[in-house]
């Protein structure tokens, strides 16, 4: 009795406070989940300090290009088209550091394999996590009411505290322990709360002085004792995951994804670099915009079915409208868009008259984009790029609003999906109003865009094609001397150009000797001019020999005049080109010589 009277003056303390922890446990769980609440959270998002300080590194970013843009700008003026070196240890430093961030990243991606899993990745967090939320917040309610519901049944209710009797064994086991534990599971929280709520407990012992010191210690039971439970549950609960975690562990991780663009993979050699530093210099060598677009084209590319676009068979109608020819003076390969052709009312309605036709369309021109790509070279030193020639003449113009929707999706997916691939972009035969658009829209162009952009007037076209393609690299139709089929004169054989002065009559000679075939063959840009031949011997006592009588050639009787002579002794061919007109004219003239005999 001596030893329950000790217990029971000692422990009405105890229970005491631990009951007061007991009603405040439903306030503790309510403050608990606000500060864990992501209200405060926007608010450090919403600074806006380092947004402007970002804004100003950009700003200094876009400025750094601006005086290489100037300097493309006087390159550009020449007749070269590698504005910038492919050659990684040529790459001033802040672009090869560039690259190699680009490239840690890049290669992180294939480790995660990232490319692959990005759909999955976007789909999981936006369907599941909202509703795991939810189900643990109604979890947590139902315990917090079941938690606040016990308390009061045991402290006012004598009939609940008898089947609480077992509690009660617990406790007095846990008296026989030490002192120390109790107090260090109770948190310094708890103790605060205590404080305050001993004047309620010591009112509530002086109104009810019939309670008995077991009622409070078996009340104090039922709350002390789940957290000890929880304590020894805690510690099984975590050995589980570790055991999962060596397994994992012990099991290899798969390897690193392949990715390849253009049939370059994205990390292998210096091809790769090639392929990375377009994606740079699209987005000023701003590795993360440059890595976000790189996934976003791979992503396109399997969305689209590149692969197997390459093999699908979309017919030959528009082979007139977009075709490659020849290369300019630097080695790009040339193509020809020509606009014109849809003049044709029946390829216009076959093409654009509805949505699967454009379509249709549209994989037809990513087709051959693709098919003239894979013919570049991406070595650090080769030619990787191309030149665009648009032939404005006879376009259909912007009226044609079913053109002008499939011109501009065509453009946008170049744009996203094909970083500079583009050396030059020549305009000719452009109109008037074609002229007036371009200026509205210079503004809104980068300076290295703007650099690339050459316009041509119909007057102008053959000339301004001649400064950058050689006049045997142009297709006739556009004033050079490039045929299709077999000809006697391929893009081998060098072409000569003259500027004939107006009213001026100029002669071209072609020696000869002995047994000898000379063939050549010429033409004037616009002609209306008069053209004649004749065999001059070296002999004094031989005789002139009229090879063509002189007459006027008009542009529309002969585009290319192409004519050859026999002989058997030396001499000279002796071609007289007489401009009457009070325009400059441009000659085109080559010639060879074949052994002849009899």
């Amino acid at each position: 009795m001596a030893q329950e009277t000790l217990n029971s003056e000692s422990a009405p303390a105890a229970p005491a406070l631990e009951v007061s922890v007991v009603v405040e446990k439903p306030q503790v769980t309510e403050k608990e989940p606000q500060p864990s609440a992501p209200a405060p959270l926007p608010e450090p998002e919403v600074p806006e300090k380092p947004a402007v300080v970002a804004v100003e590194e950009e700003a200094v970013e876009v400025e750094k290009p601006k005086v290489e843009e100037k300097e493309e700008t006087k390159i550009t003026q020449s007749v070269s088209f590698k504005e910038e070196t492919n050659i990684a240890g040529e790459l001033p430093e802040p672009q090869k550091k560039a690259l190699d961030e680009l490239k840690q990243l890049i290669q992180e991606a294939l480790n995660n394999h990232e490319f692959t899993a990005k759909p999955k990745a976007e789909e999981k967090p936006v369907a599941e996590p909202e509703p795991k939320k939810e189900e643990e917040e109604n979890k947590e309610e139902k315990k917090e009411e079941k938690g606040e519901e016990t308390p009061a049944a045991e402290i006012s209710e004598e009939p609940k505290i008898e089947t609480d009797a077992p509690a009660a064994v617990e406790v007095k086991e846990e008296e026989n322990t030490p002192p120390p534990p109790p107090p260090a599971e109770a948190p310094a929280a708890e103790v605060v709360v205590v404080e305050t709520e001993v004047a309620e407990t010591a009112k509530a012992i002086d109104d009810d002085g019939a309670k008995t010191v077991e009622a409070i210690e078996e009340s104090v039971v039922a709350v002390a004792a789940p957290p000890a439970e929880k304590e020894k549950e805690e510690p099984s609960a975590e050995v589980a995951p570790q055991s999962e975690e060596t397994k994992e562990a012990q099991v290899p991780p798969p390897p690193p994804e392949e990715v390849s663009i253009w049939g370059i993979p994205l990390l292998a050699d210096e091809k790769s670099d090639v392929i990375l530093l377009k994606f740079l210099r699209a987005r000023d060598f701003k590795v993360k915009d440059a890595f976000t677009m790189i996934k976003n084209t791979v992503s396109w590319r399997k969305e689209f079915g590149i692969e197997t676009l390459l093999d699908e068979d979309l017919g030959n109608e528009l082979e007139k409208v977009v075709f490659m020819q020849g290369f300019d003076k630097e080695g790009h390969p040339v193509c020809y868009n020509v606009y014109g052709e849809f003049q044709n009312k029946g390829l216009y309605q076959n093409t654009f008259a509805d949505e699967e036709k454009r379509s249709k369309f549209l994989r037809w021109r990513i087709q051959f984009l693709e098919k003239s790509i894979r013919k570049l070279d991406f070595n650090p030193t080769g030619i990787n790029t191309m030149v665009q020639v648009n032939d404005l003449k006879n376009s259909p113009g912007p009226g044609k609003k079913e053109l002008r929707q499939a011109t501009n999706q065509a453009l946008n997916l170049l744009q996203d999906n094909y970083p500079e691939f583009v050396a030059k972009q020549v305009f000719i035969n452009v109109p008037w109003w074609y002229l007036a658009f371009n200026r509205m829209i210079s503004p809104f162009l980068t300076q290295r865009t703007k650099s690339k952009f050459v316009f041509a007037s119909p007057a102008k076209s053959a000339e301004t094609l001649f400064k950058y393609i050689a006049p045997e690299q142009v297709p006739v139709q556009y004033g050079g001397l490039s045929r299709e089929g077999e000809q006697e004169f391929s893009v081998a054989d060098a072409v000569t150009e003259v500027t004939i002065k107006p009213a001026v009559k100029h002669s071209v000679e072609f020696p000869i000797t002995e047994n000898c075939n000379l063939v050549w063959e010429l033409r004037v840009v616009g002609w209306e001019v008069n053209y004649g031949a004749e065999f001059v011997p070296t002999a004094e006592d031989g005789y002139t020999v009229i090879v063509s009588k002189t007459r006027k050639v008009s542009s529309a009787d002969e585009t290319v005049i192409s004519d050859s002579f026999k002989t058997g002794e030396p001499g000279k061919v002796v071609l007289t080109i007489d401009n009457q007109t009070s325009k400059k004219k441009k000659l085109l003239y080559r010639s060879k010589t074949k052994p002849y005999s009899d």
